[in-house]
């Protein structure tokens, strides 16, 4: 019995043994790992089929991953190798196999101490996977060509089809077409009759003379600034629930108008929108930040949903860097792979990496010494300091509004601390600062210099920190103070500093934010502070008040010099926010943070850290260091999206431009050039553009002159039968292909035709909404009366909100990217082209103008408003019918059925 003891006690410290020795050994991947693989994965994700895009036979696809991005193995990191999370459930979203089919925690073991030794696979140990370049959008442009002019590509195919060019198109045609497609405004009865005597003498030269004075107009800059625009679906307001107003945003819309009336090098054009703050272009940056986006205020203060909010505003730039300048969907591959672009997800986290500097918000643009605002600025603060001194001079003391805040001036003052003491028993306040006399904008409440901040503790507010008052962070996340009940006691606060300071002023908001970033808003800037006094220790260490401002606002008989001072201090104040620089919606700074890869789009899943490139695939390493700053990174990137060697870039924007005057691209998704967007009609004809584009010295003008001189463009939009048949939507351009003008054409029109349009370029939009609550909707309360009757470019541009006329000719709403306006026909078009108040107005108007134009002769008034609306004279029938109609009815209403007609909604 002993003996048999011993025996099995033997085998058993024996076999234990030979388990320790097997656990501490190498994994051998053929007889540990391939047999879990065979027996559990391979039927889903093997060589026949791959879910998810993902392979487990080839030790490649592990490192690599599937389509959701993640590398399955990471040799020597069991941490990050997400195939691990799959096996072990701990991603409940991507648990496999199946609960029923679990690994057990031995295979599970093996599968780890397989990574952790390197994941050495037999035989692949040198498979590097090679994914090559072969859609015709990402390959390099071509070089050589067999023609040199656009006509002689598009001849070739059109002789292939059997097709050829329409007849040359009629004087009136030609210049009304032109003048649309390069400035938006149709030309006048009196050029029209001028260019048809010219034209008649000499086409040629007369058609030439035509486009370089249409390219020379400032309303060259405005109709293609709208293009781009609709692009990046620039807007005035937010989009969110709040949908509130962007301050000032309309500066990043007038320096994309002096773009293009100036020709500013396309690839300089593209730089400045990326990194102007380092180029004294920083009203460009607005291009960043014109997408749709909620609020912090919106987002609340849940953790999880600030981060969420975050990583949806940095999709929102790469929407729009990609839509307009690259051409492709980046937007795709946030959640896994590219379904068909060659770009990962890893690519998508890289580029956000750029834009980590970046935050949807206002600041003071970067702007040059030699900028009109500028200029104005020193004049105005000139005059300012002037005021100061002389209220100064006799010891007073004053307060200025500054919109957003209150500067509160008094004689300067040596202190080594200053309580300011509210009359309020309930007070909010959201930034203190403290300035320093004689240096500029050195505010000493900073907590870099030391300060302590205290509040009275019998009206302290639990959960409003003090610290919020000088943390440089203005908004509703600010500090109160509030009385108990019944108690006399009143809030203040006190400001300790490290030695004795001379101060001569305190500036205070409730909610600076507001001044900063938006406006039009029901109590806006509304001070929740009342008044206060600002006291100082005498000798016994006793605060004594020695500044009030009840006081300094009280008007007494024997100081009216002292509100005489004020008030032009006031003034001043007023023209400098006006005409100096202004804080406007072109983004925000911050300090760039880690990026990392977010699993399924997830910011709760962060995996791996990546760094600021460009996609892999078309080589975008941008050379600068890892660390490197926010701008120098957004400036690397806008130098390899115009770096000749970039296809992509002169593709697009060759593309975009032949668009806008044909109607359709060569390619006509013009901002998806992937595998799901569309093929090129002319493949050849669009690499000799892009080419001819970036030789010009990227010059848009120069572009759109050789496009519009061209015999393509020139020719007639007459339809044939054969062209129909073979072509009907011209595609080939056998003609000029006809078209539905835009709403901003038909309305601007409308206002040239009656001759009450204000052409002036540039400045704030002209509002037809109301001022409303914070959460409130915007209503359209004017677009008809004469504050109005401006370009619609210049239209306030509310998004989610129908303006109740031009809406209907498919106007975009700005939430989503227009590369392409859709064309729609419906009766609402008729009905408010024919009843709405715009229409009706402009058309009284209009026969007022024939009327004092033509004289008394209902015939001449008559034939006065077809020219002034179609640009030539009734036929003999039309006048008849007209004269007839004239009869019974207004001379305005068939002005408003002249609107109508396709004739004046077309492009011939």
């Amino acid at each position: 019995m002993r003996t048999t003891k011993l025996i099995l006690l033997a085998i058993m410290f024996s076999f234990m043994g030979a388990v320790g020795e097997a656990e501490a050994s190498d994994i051998d991947f053929q007889r540990d790992i391939e047999p879990i693989f065979e027996d559990h994965c391979l039927h889903c994700h093997g060589e026949d089929e791959q879910e998810s895009g993902f392979r487990l036979d080839r030790r490649v696809s592990l490192l690599r991953g599937g389509d959701y991005g993640q590398r399955a193995v990471v040799p020597g990191d069991v941490q990050n190798s997400y195939l691990i999370d799959v096996v072990t459930h701990a991603d409940a979203d991507m648990a496999m196999p199946p609960d029923d089919d679990k690994l057990s925690d031995e295979q599970i073991d093996l599968l780890k101490r397989w990574i952790e030794q390197g994941a050495i696979w037999p035989g692949q140990m040198d498979e590097v996977a090679e994914e090559e370049v072969e859609h015709w959008a990402f390959l390099p442009l071509k070089s050589e060509f067999d023609h040199q002019t656009i006509d002689d590509f598009l001849t070739e195919k059109l002789t292939q089809s059997g097709l050829a060019y329409n007849a040359p198109a009629d004087a009136r045609s030609l210049i009304r077409r032109a003048s649309i497609v390069l400035t938006g405004l149709a030309p006048t009865p009196e050029r029209t009759e001028t260019f048809r005597t010219s034209f008649a003498a000499n086409a040629d030269v007369a058609y030439a003379e035509l486009v370089d004075e249409l390219l020379a107009s400032p309303h060259f800059g405005e109709r293609w600034a709208q293009h781009w625009l609709d692009v990046i679906r620039w807007a005035e307001t937010n989009g969110s629930e709040s949908n509130l107003y962007r301050k000032n945003a309309w500066l990043y819309r007038d320096y994309v108008v002096r773009a293009f009336n100036e020709d500013k090098p396309y690839d300089q054009f593209v730089r400045e929108q990326l990194a102007g703050d380092l180029m004294g272009a920083g009203d460009a940056t607005g291009f960043l930040v014109s997408g749709p986006h909620v609020p912090a205020a919106t987002v609340g203060q849940e953790e999880s949903a600030i981060r969420q909010a975050r990583a949806d505003r940095l999709d929102e730039v790469l929407q729009t860097v990609g839509a307009s300048v690259m051409g492709v969907t980046i937007g795709c591959a946030r959640c896994h792979n590219h379904k068909f672009d060659p770009f990962s997800i890893q690519d998508y986290y890289s580029m956000t990496a750029v834009f980590q500097d970046i935050e949807f918000g206002s600041r003071y643009p970067e702007l040059s010494d030699d900028h009109p605002r500028m200029k104005r600025k020193v004049e105005l603060q000139k005059q300012l300091h002037a005021l100061r001194k002389q209220m100064l001079k006799p010891g007073w003391g004053w307060v200025e509004d500054w919109q957003g805040y209150q500067e509160v001036r008094f004689p300067p003052k040596t202190v080594d601390a200053i309580r300011i003491s509210f009359d309020n028993r309930w007070v909010q306040a959201d930034e203190i600062e403290i300035m320093e006399a004689g240096k500029q904008n050195r505010n000493v409440a900073k907590p870099e210099f030391g300060t302590v901040v205290t509040d009275n503790p019998a009206t302290h507010v639990e959960g409003q920190p003090i610290s919020r008052l000088v943390d440089g962070v203005f908004g509703t996340k600010g500090w109160r103070g509030k009385s108990p009940p019944k108690s006399k006691t009143l809030p203040w606060l006190q400001f300790q500093f490290t030695e004795p300071v001379n101060v001569d002023a305190i500036r205070i908001s409730s909610n600076r934010e507001d001044f900063y970033e938006t406006d039009y808003l029901e109590g806006m800037n509304k001070s929740q502070y009342g008044e206060f006094k600002i006291e100082a220790r005498d000798a016994e260490g006793n605060w004594k008040p020695f500044s009030s401002t009840a006081a300094m606002k009280k008007k007494t008989a024997q100081d009216d010099q002292r509100q005489q001072l004020q008030a032009e201090i006031q003034s001043v104040i007023t023209d400098l926010l006006v005409e100096g620089p202004q804080p406007a919606f072109l983004a925000q700074f911050v300090e760039p943070v880690e990026t990392f890869v977010f699993s399924r789009g997830s910011p709760e899943s962060p995996r791996d850290r990546v760094f600021a490139s460009a996609p892999k695939l078309l080589d975008g390493n941008l050379g600068i260091e890892p660390d490197a700053a926010g701008p120098m990174r957004r400036k690397a990137l806008g130098d390899w999206l115009v770096n000749p060697d970039n296809p992509l870039t002169p593709r697009v924007a060759s593309n975009r431009i032949w668009h806008h005057i044909f109607g359709t691209g060569i390619v006509s998704t013009p901002s998806d050039f992937g595998k799901a967007g569309a093929l090129p009609s002319h493949p050849k004809l669009l690499d000799w553009l892009a080419s001819q584009f970036v030789d010009s010295g990227w010059s848009v003008k120069e572009m759109v002159r050789m496009i519009v001189m061209s015999e393509a463009f020139r020719q007639s939009s007459a339809p044939r039968e054969d062209g129909l048949e073979a072509d009907a939507s011209a595609v080939l351009l056998w003609r000029f292909p006809p078209r539905r003008v835009e709403a901003e054409v038909i309305r601007d029109s409308m206002l040239l035709a009656s001759g009450r349009l204000d052409e002036s370029i540039g400045g704030p939009s002209y509002r037809i909404h109301n001022v409303k609550k914070r959460y409130a909707q915007w209503e359209v309360v004017d677009n008809s009366s004469d504050e109005t009757w401006r370009r619609m470019l210049y239209q306030e541009r509310m998004r989610r909100v129908d303006d109740r006329i031009f809406t209907a000719f498919d106007f975009p709403d700005c939430g989503q990217i227009r590369a392409k306006r859709p064309v729609s026909t419906t009766p609402l078009q008729a009905l408010n082209l024919m009843n709405s108040d715009f229409v009706v107005s402009q058309s009284e108007l209009l026969a007022l103008r024939a009327k004092d134009e033509a004289g008394e002769a209902v015939n001449d008034q008559i034939v006065r408003c077809f020219e002034l609306l179609l640009c030539r004279q009734p036929s003999q029938d039309e006048l008849e019918a007209a004269i007839e109609f004239c009869k019974s009815q207004e001379l305005a209403l068939l002005c408003r059925t002249l609107i109508n007609t396709n004739e004046f909604a077309f492009l011939p």
